[in-house]
């Protein structure tokens, strides 16, 4: 998993809409990245409506809030579509972010082992530079903690 004080190649994925979204657009301001394991799913839905609930407090604090999973365009879309998710939701099916970001490895759900998503989140600063990561998410509390390391760095 990519450590503090580092940066990130240059990507580009599509949101739910279609959009190319290129990580250079980000520049500028503070940037929270949270990987989710599959969109409309209990605990993906759970963490992405908390942070959507948190959108007018990251806002104001100039931080925008993306989301990415593996899943495909059109499932990203349904996903943000159904619980009205305001923040852009990439696509990365082909894991050109998810793996080099260390975000795919080994899981174990009932005592079954398996390759997916661990649920992750980057906070990164204005300048691209990775700030503070949260490794293996818990869901609840989850958003309102991110917020309030923004505060603490911001």
């Amino acid at each position: 998993m990519i450590e503090p004080g580092t940066t990130v190649e240059s990507f580009t994925l599509q949101d739910h809409e279609g959009n190319d979204v290129a990580w250079d657009s980000f520049r500028g301001k503070p940037v929270v990245f949270f990987f989710y394991p599959k969109a409309s799913t209990p605990g993906c839905t759970k963490e992405a409506c908390a942070f959507r609930d948190l959108t007018a407090e990251f806002d104001q604090r100039g931080v925008q809030v993306v989301g990415i999973s593996a899943d495909s365009v059109k499932r990203q879309s349904n996903f943000a579509s159904k619980y009205e998710l305001t923040m852009p939701l990439l696509a990365d099916p082909d894991h050109e972010v998810i793996k080099p970001w260390g975000v795919w490895g080994e899981k174990k759900m009932y005592g079954k082992v398996y390759e997916g998503i661990i649920r992750s989140t980057f906070l990164f600063d204005k300048d691209g530079k990775l700030v503070h990561v949260w490794p293996k998410v818990k869901v609840k509390g989850h958003a309102e903690d991110v917020l309030a390391k923004v505060d603490e760095l911001f």
